[in-house]
């Protein structure tokens, strides 16, 4: 079989499991929260009180609804489990609907948000069993290995394809999410050429087998074939939790740091280039978290976190990295230097709130 059909099985196959999700607000609660600034710049009907901003009938439904955005999600469990990004279905006070490959529309609950990951999983209530896609593993990648991403790109074409390479791993970015201000330090995350437009956020990324290997989720502002998407092991490990606790359980240090090099080092005279310098990012912050585990353990401000277990702490490995792979409950071993001596401080990690 040619490289050209199998992608075209590829498509064929898992086409009928990926979701356009649709975001609704009432159209009150969007009058009520439109920034001053704003609301004075858009155009308006009616006159004194009875004045409201003029948006046209057309954009409302018969339940006074107004779409104000939407993403892409892929079903992982015929009972309606259906996974997307967490920014896709965080508008406050939004409605989410799930548009099926058939065009059936249902209503969607959102059963859980990972608390670091920008994944979110969703259930749909269906009297029949859904196609889904085979979830794969993202720990044995390749550079150059084929994939292909799928969504509801710019939230109009829905079903919309498109194919590449996997051209990085390991990646970390500052990502800005679509409808969301500011940005958020993403790591441990899958690059491909495969393009990902806005709205795609949310659907899978695929190998030719047709199984699912992460979840598109930002784009480089102004970068060209440049994508990115989360591993789906984070996915599955998400999956897991949600079917044994009722949520996702993450573990919780309780340190703010940033991550030494040699300019951190000359600049601020640390006795290293490598490691993690536990330092508040404001003044209203803690740079230990009081109540954490960190905090119990004894650590201060100022420490300079250098391993974790035995592996050292940089730039490539982030103290975030490391609590990728472990668990509530987990004891781990710092080496921490302060005031020029170096030990160990045993932590017991405690879960995420």
């Amino acid at each position: 079989m040619t490289e050209e059909r199998r992608v075209v099985r590829t498509i064929k196959q898992i086409m009928p499991a990926v979701v356009s999700i649709v975001v609704s607000k009432h159209l009150e609660d969007i009058e009520k929260n439109i920034p001053a600034e704003l609301y004075a710049e858009l155009p308006k009907i009616g006159t004194g009180k009875n004045q409201k901003v003029g948006i046209p009938e057309y954009l409302v439904d018969d339940h006074g609804m107004v779409e104000v955005g939407g993403g892409s999600g892929f079903i992982v469990e015929p009972e309606g489990v259906i996974v997307t990004n967490k920014h896709v279905v965080s508008e406050p006070g939004g409605e989410y609907t799930v548009i099926t490959s058939d065009n059936k529309r249902y209503e969607a609950e959102i059963l859980t948000r990972d608390p670091l990951n920008d994944v979110a999983i969703l259930k749909i209530k269906t009297d029949h069993k859904l196609p889904c896609v085979k979830l794969g593993d993202a720990s044995h990648l390749e550079l150059g290995q084929g994939v292909i991403a799928v969504g509801n790109a710019l939230g109009i074409f829905r079903n919309t394809v498109s194919r590449g390479i996997i051209s990085g791993l390991s990646r970390a970015i500052q990502a800005h999410a679509e409808g969301q201000a500011g940005t958020q330090e993403m790591r441990g995350l899958i690059q491909t050429d495969a393009a990902i437009n806005v709205g795609n956020s949310g659907g899978p990324l695929v190998d030719y087998q047709g199984k699912a290997i992460g979840i598109n989720s930002a784009i480089v502002s102004g970068a060209q074939s440049i994508g990115f998407a989360i591993p789906i092991n984070a996915v599955k490990r998400d999956l897991r939790d949600l079917k044994k606790y009722g949520h996702i359980r993450r573990p919780l240090l309780g340190v703010r740091y940033i991550l030494i090099d040699n300019k951190l080092q000359t600049k601020m005279d640390l006795p290293v280039a490598y490691g993690a310098l536990v330092t508040k990012e404001s003044s209203h912050d803690h740079g230990v978290v009081p109540g954490s585990p960190a905090a119990k353990a004894g650590l201060l401000e100022k420490d300079i976190i250098l391993e974790v277990s035995g592996v050292r702490v940089d730039r490539d490995h982030a103290i975030q990295d490391f609590l990728e792979d472990l668990a509530v409950g987990d004891v781990v071993t710092l080496t921490v230097i302060r005031n020029g001596r170096k030990f160990p401080v045993e932590v017991r990690l405690s879960e995420r709130k």
